[in-house]
């Protein structure tokens, strides 16, 4: 499996429990036991979910005397904002292309030189 930051990324977010646990966290920091709560699974896989969303840089902790919240950081989706908008783009241009090339036969002229 590859390492590198985007494959940990998407890897992470292909879950829909860790995209849920995010979620959460873009209302606010939360404690495991509350990202927890909604979920019928024990503290640990919770844990284990939470380890790779850290692992993949979209969760941090930080520590106040014996609460550990964990809080969204969004820079790795961004990354992945970034990678899936540059197809976006290709699309699009294709599509426009297309729109141009149908305006021109609707003309009555496929080839774009004049009647």
């Amino acid at each position: 499996m590859s390492t590198d930051a985007l494959s940990l990324t998407l890897s992470a977010l292909a879950d829909p429990t860790r995209r849920n646990i995010l979620a959460q966290l873009a209302r606010g920091e939360a404690s495991v036991n509350d990202l927890a709560a909604p979920y019928p699974m024990s503290l640990a896989a919770v844990s284990k979910h939470i380890k790779v969303l850290e692992d993949a840089g979209l969760v941090s902790r930080t520590r106040h005397a014996q609460f550990r919240p964990c809080k969204l950081e969004t820079a790795p989706m961004e990354q992945v904002a970034a990678f899936i908008d540059a197809y976006v783009r290709h699309r699009t241009a294709s599509l426009d292309r297309l729109d141009d090339y149908l305006t021109k036969l609707s003309a009555g002229d496929p080839d774009g030189t004049p009647n």
